[in-house]
Formats: structure tokens, sequence, C-alpha cells
């Protein structure tokens, strides 16, 4: 469905099918990170003694920070899955007014409006 808006209209308004591809998106997003942090906990392999060794203890560096972002945006997308399940999705956990539509169409696990996160992000 296309809808056309003219300037000065809201596009805070999540749709049925807005919020229903947005369930979808974080559901794909918890899959694939639950999958990332199963094959990231699996053993890291290696091939060759001495050299493979250094590169090994790398990997295992790589693997733990990756694994650490792979939690961190799973429990941003189940605390997305769980605020709209209690109806509370797409509003701004600090000034309580609606997240702009197309913020969440690009990060659907937002939970501060645009202004929020750059005062929040200012903040040292």
């Amino acid at each position: 469905m296309v809808t056309h808006q003219t300037i000065g209209e809201s596009t805070t308004h999540l749709s049925a099918e807005d919020l229903a591809a947005l369930r979808e998106n974080l559901h794909e997003q918890r899959s694939f990170r639950q999958e990332q942090l199963r094959q990231l906990a699996g053993p890291a392999t290696s091939r060759a003694e001495d050299r493979l060794q250094r590169q090994a203890a790398a990997q295992v560096e790589v693997r733990i920070k990756l694994a650490a972002s792979a939690r961190m945006v799973l429990a941003d997308v189940e605390a997305a899955l769980t605020r709209m399940n209690e109806g509370s999705y797409g509003t701004c956990h600090l000034c309580r007014r609606p997240i702009d539509r197309q913020r969440l169409m690009i990060v659907p696990q937002a939970r501060y409006c645009s202004r929020c996160q750059q005062v929040k992000e200012a903040i040292p």
C-alpha cells in the first residue's frame, strides 16, 4: 500500500501492517543472533600449531567481542518484542512521545526517538 504524505503530516503512526513487518524483522534478527551465538560458542579450530596459536588467540578475542555484540542486539530485540506484546512499542523511553515511524522501520528495536537518542549519546 502506498500512502502519500504532505509536509507537516505526522509520520509517527504505525499501521497494523507496519507492526507486522516490524515484528517479523525483529523475529528474524532474534533468530540470526541466536544462531550467531550458537556458532560462536562452538570450539575454535586450528590447523598448524605455532602460527595458528597466535591466530587462534586473535580469533578467540574476535569471537568474544562478536558474541558480546550479538548478546546486546538480541537483548534489544527481545525487549522490543516484549514492548510490542505489552502495547508500549514505539514510545520513547525518555520523553514518552511516539518514535517516528521511519526510525522504527530502520531500527525496529529503537527505545528512543531521534532527539532523545542524540541527547543520550551526547552525554558522556
